[in-house]
């Protein structure tokens, strides 16, 4: 399940205030929503609302006190609801995950959000998506930079996210069945990376495929223990350097047996 621990029963009381806050300016912010989905806009609105009031309650650890403008816009336009199974379509603007199938979940869109910003996307920027799912991450970054190759080691999922991502009309991502530990290397190197399922340490795979310079968001830590939220930020010389962001419960990456797409 890929959502964020809650981190002090006292944070509560703020949430709903800043979620009262947040509303006003999701209401004015995203009248873009009724371009994509009319029926859901309001969903979208008040679901963009209380993430911007989880991120007003976690600014401590996180370091980001708004979700960045860019961001703020792709959450209110990706049809979330169109990336899920039919029986969870009611629920698609809850913030919280929701089962996909074959023990999977899409991941809190509070999540989605804030890995988005934690790696500074930008137009310009090649980002892999580790860990497809129903395609919803990859959808969110896919309105935000130039191209996003996306991994799923579970072929039913890639197959359903690809044929989905290609109904809404994104262009500008390539899914392939796949295992996210090996990346995909014949796209590297890449601006950013996201992986969307824990590992029990940093693949260096990974950061191999990332460009000096360049950011990734992991979950790291067992399935069964303590996971962190961690920005990993290639240096110059090869090496790495991480921040813990935020205790997280995550589905874990799972190692496939073929070959890294290619």
């Amino acid at each position: 399940m890929a959502q964020v621990v809650q981190l002090a029963r006292g944070r509560r009381a703020l949430r709903v205030a800043g979620m009262r806050l947040a509303a006003a300016l999701a209401a004015a912010t995203l009248t873009m929503t009724t371009q994509a989905g009319p029926e859901h806009a309001d969903a979208r609105a008040r679901m963009v609302a209380e993430i911007e009031a989880m991120y007003a309650e976690t600014r401590a650890e996180t370091g980001i006190a708004a979700m960045s403008p860019a961001v703020r816009a792709a959450m209110g336009r990706v049809e979330r609801h169109r990336l899920v199974p039919g029986s969870q379509e009611s629920l698609a603007y809850r913030n919280h995950p929701l089962p996909i199938g074959s023990g999977q979940t899409i991941s809190q869109p509070y999540i989605v959000a804030l890995s988005t910003d934690l790696i500074d996307p930008q137009p310009h920027h090649v980002v892999l998506d580790v860990g497809t799912g129903s395609g919803y991450q990859a959808a969110v970054l896919a309105e935000i930079v130039q191209q996003v190759y996306s991994i799923e080691i579970v072929d039913a999922l890639a197959r359903t996210a690809r044929q989905a991502l290609g109904a809404l009309g994104y262009r500008n991502v390539e899914v392939r069945t796949g295992d996210g530990y090996l990346g995909w290397p014949a796209h590297a190197p890449f601006d950013a990376i996201i992986v969307a399922a824990a590992a029990p340490r940093v693949p260096q795979a990974l950061v191999e495929q990332l460009r000096p310079g360049g950011k990734m968001v992991i979950p790291v830590g067992g399935e069964f223990g303590v996971q962190y939220l961690m920005l990993v930020t290639k240096r110059a010389d090869g090496g790495y350097d991480e921040r813990r962001v935020l205790p997280v419960r995550f589905v874990p990456l799972v190692p496939g047996a073929g070959p890294a797409p290619r």
